[in-house]
């Protein structure tokens, strides 16, 4: 972890996050819509380009933290993270697993890479800066 001054609360918020993430991924898509024709078919186009979306976030969230040399880790762990949360849907009766998910999730974690290495990366030190200015 780079030399944070709050490093202890971007981590609390880091397992919130991944378990919002994770609650999110599990919650019945029937909460959000009546009919449960149609919100499924919206979540058939629509579910890739999520995965990727929130992998791309979560990825630009942790780059923020951890130096360069720590990419990788941070990249083989949200990889491990996308096939838990396809394990814990094949375990409900109310959601599908899918391994293009995890696809989708790994398009996400290297896009999000490779904004972090192309000048992202560390900003959590930039905001603590910002805020310990004021």
């Amino acid at each position: 972890m780079l030399p944070l001054r709050y490093a202890g609360w971007w981590s609390i918020v880091s397992l919130i996050l991944l378990t919002f993430v994770l609650c999110l991924a599990l919650m019945p898509a029937v909460l959000f819509w009546e009919d449960r024709y149609n919100a499924l078919s919206w979540l058939g186009e629509a579910d890739k380009w999520l995965h990727g979306a929130t992998f791309t976030m979560l990825t630009l969230w942790f780059v923020g933290q951890y130096s360069k040399r720590s990419y990788w880790k941070i990249g083989i762990s949200l990889l491990a993270f996308g096939f838990v949360i396809e394990v814990c849907q094949r375990m409900v009766n109310y959601r599908t697993a899918d391994m293009q998910d995890v696809g989708a999730d790994a398009m996400g974690i290297i896009l999000g890479l490779i904004i972090g290495a192309a000048g992202c990366g560390g900003w959590c030190l930039k905001a603590e800066e910002r805020l310990t200015k004021r």
